[in-house]
């Protein structure tokens, strides 16, 4: 069964990884490619690395007959998809790769992102797209709302904690160093070759960052009771990857079991051996997850930490995950591409 895709901001960062994963994927095919700024345009001119796939011409979205589609991925920045799917057909399957259907409370949305919610009639129907723990819901849904990369690496490392109750609640600190390709590929100062490298720089310091109203609204209703955790986002002069360290309360090898019970089945996350440390190089291009567990010198304290590529498993290979999930195909379809290296 081959099934139809478009996808809205495909002149993206996000939009050209979905590109990549689509194009080996066994069940997929790419219909449509919208985005207004690049209209008119082939693929193998914005992103001359995708010249040999046989793509359709970007369009704009009113050019898209969306009829003969099953499945949209819409890529667009934040603040933006609300309005554009809101005024999509019914009958199609979303995914949303921005922040716009994250937070189930609509004054949340408007909390963090200073914005006014412009679909709350279709909030109640979006699903929260992590998907290893939101399956069940992903399969039957009709939106989907892909996490942040930074919070979805934050939440594999402490969800099961949190759920198992191995950790102090009240005392976690996480340390995220992200790359570059996780603001998106609009034009901003700092993110200027000049500005950037030979640097590295805290941003969103003392609880500003937008992904702590993710990581407020899934902690807290996984544990009944509000859990706040301390978090600092560091920007680092690479082109992709997460590297998420936590410290914590509570006993090393409670911690380790925990995550190695919680993930043991699970296809994309690999739990190093005790001791072990996982690195951003290890996981670069590829939908895996590498998580290690070590114990600290300070005695009942200990230090988790997750590397995982933002583009993909952070938002991309996350999106076409939970697409197979949605159109009852295999989980692991087109998305078992060993990562790259060197």
């Amino acid at each position: 069964m081959i099934y139809k895709i478009a996808i809205i901001g495909a002149s993206g960062y996000t939009g050209a990884e979905l590109i990549r994963l689509i194009a080996s994927h066994p069940n997929l095919e790419i219909k449509a490619l919208v985005a207004n700024s690049k209209a008119g345009q082939s693929m193998r001119q914005v992103f001359p690395h995708l010249r040999h796939l046989d793509l359709p011409n970007l369009v704009t979205i009113d050019k898209v007959d969306f009829q003969g589609i099953d499945l949209c991925f819409c890529a667009l920045p934040h603040q933006t998809s609300q309005d554009v799917i809101a005024k999509l057909p019914a009958f199609l399957k979303v995914i949303d790769l921005s922040a716009d259907f994250r937070l189930r409370d609509p004054q949340a949305y408007e909390q963090w992102y200073n914005s006014k919610h412009l679909a709350p009639d279709l909030q109640p129907d979006a699903v929260y797209g992590l998907t290893e723990f939101y399956r069940a819901d992903i399969r039957t849904a009709r939106l989907v709302a892909g996490t942040g990369c930074n919070a979805a690496t934050g939440q594999y490392i402490l969800r099961p904690l949190i759920k198992d109750r191995v950790i102090d609640l009240d005392d976690i600190i996480l340390d995220m160093k992200c790359a570059v390709s996780g603001a998106g590929r609009a034009l901003k100062q700092n993110l200027l070759h000049a500005e950037l490298s030979e640097g590295y720089n805290a941003y969103a310091v003392g609880g500003t960052h937008r992904h702590l109203g993710e990581f407020d609204q899934e902690f807290s209703e996984l544990a009944g009771r509000p859990v706040h955790i301390q978090f600092t986002p560091h920007l680092m002069p690479v082109n992709r990857g997460i590297l998420a360290t936590a410290y914590v309360k509570g006993s090393a090898e409670n911690v380790f079991q925990s995550l190695k019970a919680s993930y043991e089945n699970e296809p994309f996350i690999q739990m190093l051996d005790f001791g072990q440390t996982p690195s951003t190089h290890d996981v670069r291009g590829s939908n895996f997850v590498h998580i290690g567990v070590s114990g600290d010198r300070i005695e009942g304290r200990s230090i988790v930490i997750a590397a995982l590529d933002n583009l993909t498993k952070g938002s991309s290979g996350q999106a076409v995950q939970n697409a197979n999930l949605m159109l009852g195909l295999e989980e692991t379809a087109g998305l078992m591409h060993v990562p790259l290296f060197p």
